[in-house]
């Protein structure tokens, strides 16, 4: 009898956790001088997807798999309560390595967060995820060309090279 509350409050932790590691990786990817998501991105932004520890892994034949947290804007401007969420993907070809990324995923449009709530979405199928647009001139330079509906800003650690075809999975 005391093993099923206590195994809910593990899974319960490990939540709590992922929420403070993903509000970590937002706060040092958006803190980083030059090199930061542009304000008005944020500002204008329908839904975040942040994964801390995104871990790919390859030799040839890869995968990568992480998890992280999903905030949608509410219609007051706030953003919603963490919705748990899963990469994951594979890839073939000339690679090899291992890494870790900090991953900050922006969505632009209501499109890309209905696809993840329905249940899941392929990055690179159903949409593209976009480098994201750094610096404190990125608004002048990019505000005639921003069409990507996900851009994508992350920080890594490792190693991992070669050329390979790729696809993710993002579910709920």
């Amino acid at each position: 009898l005391l093993t099923l509350p206590l195994a809910g409050l593990t899974a319960q932790s490990a939540e709590i956790r992922r929420v403070e590691e993903a509000t970590l990786v937002f706060e040092e990817i958006t803190a980083i001088p030059e090199k930061s998501v542009p304000d008005f991105l944020l500002r204008d932004a329908r839904a975040l997807v942040i994964v801390p520890g995104l871990l790919k892994a390859g030799f040839v034949v890869g995968g990568e798999f992480g998890r992280g947290v999903l905030l949608t804007r509410q219609e007051s401007g706030g953003w919603s309560n963490p919705v748990f969420v899963t990469l994951s993907g594979g890839g073939i070809g000339f690679q090899a390595g291992i890494r870790s990324t900090d991953l900050l995923l922006v969505f632009r449009t209501d499109r890309g967060v209905n696809g993840v709530l329905r249940g899941d979405l392929t990055l690179g199928v159903d949409l593209a995820a976009a480098a994201g647009p750094v610096g404190r001139q990125a608004r002048a330079s990019t505000d005639m060309e921003l069409k990507a509906e996900i851009y994508s800003y992350s920080r890594s650690r490792g190693f991992f090279a070669g050329l390979s075809l790729d696809g993710s999975v993002l579910a709920v």
